[in-house]
């Protein structure tokens, strides 16, 4: 079976608005996506206002605006941007070193699509954008899912398997932690990624899965990723898991695309070197 389309930007020349205050980050930025899609029109603004002049010159695909510009703010371009765009759908990411505070802060806004942290380095960013505009597969990446209904599991394991990823299904924490068990002690933690639902039937939850994983097992966020995935609106209780060492959330009712494309990027950003922080 062919693997859906998970492309977040479905042009093969799309405009591409890159928005920051500094001009070698407009350009560092601006030269990955060209790196990524030749055939791309990149714009390149130096803050809200002249972004604004661009999205009324003409549509475009996907934008990448740091938080702070010297006219005004991210957040409000992203709602720029929508405005803009109407109905269409348009991704919106912050590049901003002010990500992980911002996470758990939980403000970043709903107008955002995604993030990217630029702690993480050049060669992170460059994984991340290729997840929205040309996602590549990982072929052979072990997750461990843990999902208590059966009929949600199959499906997700199937979405999964479509991108060939070696699916583990985990009935439970109890479960999952059996399996991690199993590793314990070896280099290899026995997996790639961890997705996880926060409530779940049994005496352990997702946090406390996660707790086990950072704490009792010692894997850090490269050595095993663990994606969130939750239905509560709570950004409180959000910003607790983040803090307690989740990688990334995806929120419920979880978009396939969406869900795919984090997934894949965390698995492409455990691979990768360390790297000094982009823009620095």
């Amino acid at each position: 079976m062919t693997p859906p389309d998970l492309r977040h930007v479905v042009s093969d020349a799309p405009r591409l608005l890159v928005v920051d205050g500094s001009k070698l980050v407009r350009k560092l930025i601006g030269d990955v996506l060209q790196r990524e899609l030749p055939n791309a029109q990149v714009i390149a603004c130096d803050g809200l206002a002249s972004a604004r002049a661009a999205l009324e010159d003409a549509p475009v695909d996907l934008v990448t605006t740091a938080l702070v510009l010297p006219d005004g703010d991210g957040l409000a371009l992203a709602r720029a941007v929508r405005e803009a765009g109407g109905q269409r759908y348009v991704p919106v990411i912050v590049v901003s070193g002010e990500v992980q505070s911002r996470l758990e802060e939980r403000n970043l806004g709903d107008d955002v699509t995604d993030y990217f942290d630029k702690a993480l380095g050049h060669s992170a960013l460059a994984a991340f954008i290729r997840g929205y505009v040309l996602p590549d597969s990982v072929p052979g990446a072990r997750l461990l899912y843990v999902e208590d209904s059966r009929v949600v599991a199959v499906a997700t394991k199937r979405m999964f398997e479509r991108q060939g990823m070696q699916v583990t299904h985990a009935i439970s924490v109890e479960d999952a932690l059996e399996q991690l068990q199993a590793h314990r002690g070896n280099d290899d933690p026995g997996f790639d990624l961890v997705l996880t639902d926060v409530y779940l039937k049994g005496e352990l939850n997702g946090r406390d899965l996660l707790e086990r994983i950072r704490n009792d097992f010692g894997y850090g966020k490269r050595r095993l990723p663990v994606l969130v995935m939750t239905g509560d609106a709570n950004r409180e209780n959000q910003s607790q898991l983040l803090r307690e060492g989740a990688n990334d959330l995806v929120l419920k009712p979880t978009e396939e695309r969406l869900l795919v494309t984090k997934a894949l990027f965390q698995l492409r950003a455990s691979r990768l070197p360390e790297q000094r922080a982009f823009g620095g």
